[in-house]
């Protein structure tokens, strides 16, 4: 069993920056491709990076590609996305998820671990 705690999140300004992690218990973290998602209000749930087991393929949507960068510590079972630029359209809760045997790091569908999900708020 496998438990993803997110942190971090929270209100910033148009144009700055948040930084979201992700840890999850258990073993060989290592092995599970792990995945950030969204959902704003009113809206489905939506991919916006991810990362392969070993972070040699990461991956962005259109709208996260330039701005957030997604990145892992295996040492600490931890996930980042890192988030620059922010702007408005941004405001969404953002979900962590984690699974081993992703084969398409953008398909929700195949995690199955999945953390408590993190307001992020763009707003002046």
């Amino acid at each position: 069993q496998v438990e993803v705690v997110q942190s971090g999140g929270g209100l910033v300004q148009p144009g700055g920056s948040l930084k979201l992690s992700c840890t999850a218990s258990g073993p060989n973290f290592n092995n599970y491709a792990a995945g950030w998602f969204r959902q704003a209000p009113g809206r489905e749930r939506e991919f916006v990076s991810a990362i392969s087991w070993f972070g040699k393929t990461t991956e962005y949507s259109k709208s996260a590609k330039g701005r957030f960068t997604i990145s892992r510590d295996n040492a600490q079972n931890t996930v980042s996305l890192q988030m620059d630029s922010l702007t408005p359209e941004d405001t969404a809760i953002y979900y962590c998820a984690a699974s081993v045997g992703v084969r398409h790091l953008s398909r929700q569908n195949e995690y199955f671990y999945w953390g408590q999900g993190t307001q992020v708020t763009v707003s002046s």
